[in-house]
């Protein structure tokens, strides 16, 4: 789940449910489902949101947040800026600042302009909010007139444009009113129906006529439902209840035999997180040896055999296949070999083990991996303490390090550098415990300081082999997740960046 943190989302955000399987036949025509009429689209998401704070929203299913605001600019699948507020933008030779112009017209769900100001506003207030206020740390904002603005990082910023998405933008009088978490206000393409809405459970929305890109969403109505169990989910879908939902490879030959649509996804690698590099929290994950250890004591072939029904790969590095931080062709530097694994226990001094807590979610296939990982874990005297987390905080307690360690089917990016950004450099809300590390930051810098395309690859492959060196993470398997649809719904491509769910904009 990456995406923006906390989301989980997030990313956290990130949150990949992952899947397995074959693609599916996407059926032509507009929506129904949901046991509505054909203008409703109604879906499930597995867990709640915490809230209306645009700062706070996660890019995991986040389909609320997605429905009643707009960004400056939206990044499509492979992380390049397409039109929204912006109909406009440019980017400074320096990658210091990008400026954008914004459509006229437009107006938030209370009847107030989309101007300047309003973005002003809301990218300020993003430096002292929400999980990636660092993201946006000493920016400076020029706002010559109401449809014109400027924005400029105190630094080269190779991510000017994934910075520049984030954002959901909403008014100055509600981010100064003190009550942000209560209300949204937006110019996005559906309006919040408070009165068909009920936190926790159901949120209803109502198409906005007079957004820009209105064609792009068919329905004249949006339903999101949160149903935590992928049982109850899968039920609903095939009774009619929602027309969507997200589905693990458990449930694929269920679904699929009840007529119902799947689309595949691709881009997530289930993984260990071991971000104690230091061991300040988990002594001895400060030992490289112990980091080792772990990773080979999970037989890859045999999870995605036994674990995802055959569909998947082992996965000896965490990044994207195709992005420019992948290294094509590199073998397994750890293979399976539990003798081998406590030997390098013993030698760091750790025959006898220790204990791991590892927190769980609903719908994110623990019930599956959790038994096997605890299992080959303890081949290592290993002890894991499972911590349930569950409501609208759990994503946040999630990325908060109180759990250096965490299981997680975490989602790929289709640019490496955002991955690079939040899970390896000690300020990225995936790397839980931000411990600095030079190398990386060496790395970074190299990156920053060039536009070469060439240069820039070669340090991000640089920082892959390092971090596999240096075993931050038990990378597991590249499994594929899949999406559940009714066949009234059309899902022509996937364009989430993370390739974790569709996109509100996806659903025809």
């Amino acid at each position: 789940m990456r995406r923006n943190k906390p989301a989980l989302i997030a990313s956290i955000s990130a949150l990949a449910l992952l899947l397995a399987g074959c693609t599916g036949q996407s059926a032509t025509g507009a929506g129904s489902g949901g046991g509505a009429t054909k203008d409703t689209l109604t879906l499930a998401m597995n867990a709640d949101i915490q809230g209306w704070d645009p700062s706070n929203q996660p890019g995991y299913q986040g389909w609320p947040g997605e429905a009643v605001w707009d960004q400056l600019v939206k990044c499509n699948e492979f992380g390049k800026a397409e039109p929204d507020i912006a109909d406009k933008w440019s980017i400074s030779q320096d990658s210091k600042t990008l400026t954008a112009h914004i459509r006229e017209g437009q107006k938030f769900s209370d009847g107030t302009p989309v101007d300047s100001a309003a973005v002003a506003a809301t990218f300020e207030y993003m430096t002292s909010h929400g999980g990636s206020s660092g993201d946006y740390k000493g920016i400076k904002i020029e706002t010559p007139d109401a449809q014109d603005i400027a924005i400029t990082w105190p630094a080269p910023e190779p991510l000017i444009i994934a910075k520049a998405c984030a954002p959901k933008i909403t008014t100055k009088a509600l981010l100064d009113s003190g009550k942000i978490n209560d209300t949204p206000i937006g110019s996005g393409p559906y309006v919040l129906d408070a009165g068909a809405t009920t936190r926790g459970s159901v949120y209803t929305f109502t198409k906005n006529p007079n957004h820009w890109n209105a064609a792009s969403y068919p329905y004249q109505k949006l339903v999101v439902k949160v149903i935590e169990s992928e049982t109850a989910a899968v039920s609903a879908l095939k009774t009619g209840q929602i027309d969507g939902t997200l589905i693990s490879a458990q449930s694929y030959n269920e679904v699929q035999a009840s007529g119902k649509q799947i689309t595949t996804m691709h881009g997530v690698t289930t993984r260990l997180l071991l971000t104690d590099h230091l061991g300040k929290k988990i002594p001895a994950l400060g030992s490289l040896d112990i980091r080792r250890a772990i990773n080979m004591v999970f037989d890859k072939q045999t999870m995605v055999k036994s674990l995802y029904q055959g569909h998947g790969e082992p996965a000896v590095q965490i990044f994207r296949k195709g992005s420019d931080a992948y290294v094509d062709g590199m073998s397994d530097p750890y293979p399976y070999n539990v003798d081998a694994a406590k030997a390098l226990m013993a030698k760091a001094g750790y025959a006898n083990g220790f204990t791991v807590e590892l927190p769980t979610m609903a719908g994110q296939n623990f019930e599956t991996l959790m038994p096997y990982v605890s299992q080959q874990l303890g081949l290592l005297n290993i002890k894991v303490k499972q911590v349930p987390l569950s409501g609208a905080n759990a994503i946040g307690d999630l990325l908060s390090g109180t759990y250096p360690v965490v299981l997680w089917q975490l989602g790929n990016l289709g640019e490496s550098l955002k991955d690079i950004d939040v899970a390896v450099r000690p300020t990225g809300y995936w790397n839980l415990s931000h411990q600095p590390d030079a190398t990386v930051e060496g790395l970074w810098k190299k990156i920053a300081g060039t536009s070469d395309v060439a240069e820039r690859k070669a340090a991000q492959q640089e920082i892959n082999k390092y971090i596999v060196d240096q075993a931050w993470f038990a990378p597991m398997v590249d499994p594929d997740g899949f999406y559940a649809h009714s066949a009234d719904v059309k899902i022509d491509h996937v364009s989430d960046f993370e390739g974790l769910a569709p996109k509100l904009r996806d659903f025809k």
